[in-house]
């Protein structure tokens, strides 16, 4: 009880860098197994994270968005999580296979998104909309919507994404960004009307 106590203050004072605190980083991959890269957000809770989840840089997760590692054993006898998590008793290993899920880098998961254990890969630019309930991999720059979630489109055009890609801005410091906005404005803002001047 009082671990418990300690970890949610500990939490309380680690999350106050959400953003940038590498500290909450290395405490989330030693205690709960879950990798989040620098500038993510929203995405710091093991009950709603699973373990062996990999995040990239600047992710915008949903208060209510959560990502599913297993599913119950429903050819088991019965549903209760007695015949498959040893902590309860019953069992003595975990009898359902646990998934891993990789979060590519500036991917946006909208309110109530579920990501159900087929899932193992979220691609980079992807959104999430709200209530969507994703059954299998999302690729690159799709926004994905519904129950079950299909691509609606893409965000851009394969020559805009290729524009994109090529700047790598996710891997820049929020200062690198706001040199970019300062020096680019119109590859920022709307870099599907952007043209290279060549």
């Amino acid at each position: 009880m009082l671990s418990r106590l300690i970890e949610k203050v500990r939490l309380r004072l680690l999350r106050r860098r959400e953003m940038d605190g590498m500290a909450l980083r290395r405490h989330f991959a030693a205690r709960y197994g879950i990798q989040i890269g620098l500038y993510s957000y929203g995405c710091f809770d093991p009950m709603r994270i699973p373990a062996g989840t990999i995040i990239g840089r600047y992710c915008s997760f949903a208060p209510s968005a959560v990502i599913l590692n297993a599913n119950h054993g429903v050819g088991f006898l019965g549903l209760t999580p007695y015949f498959y998590m040893p902590q309860l008793g019953v069992v003595d290993r975990e009898t359902v296979p646990r998934s891993r899920c990789t979060v590519s880098d500036d991917v946006w998961i909208g309110h109530n998104a579920v990501i159900l254990a087929s899932v193992g890969r979220i691609g980079r630019g992807a959104v999430i909309g709200a209530g969507a309930v994703v059954t299998r991999d999302v690729p690159d720059y799709a926004i994905v919507t519904g129950v079950p979630a299909k691509v609606a489109r893409l965000r851009f055009d394969p020559d805009t994404i290729a524009r994109i890609e090529a700047t790598r801005w996710w891997e820049g410091t929020p200062a690198d960004l706001r040199r970019l906005v300062a020096e680019n404005p119109a590859l920022v803002f709307a870099p599907a009307g952007y043209r290279l001047n060549t």
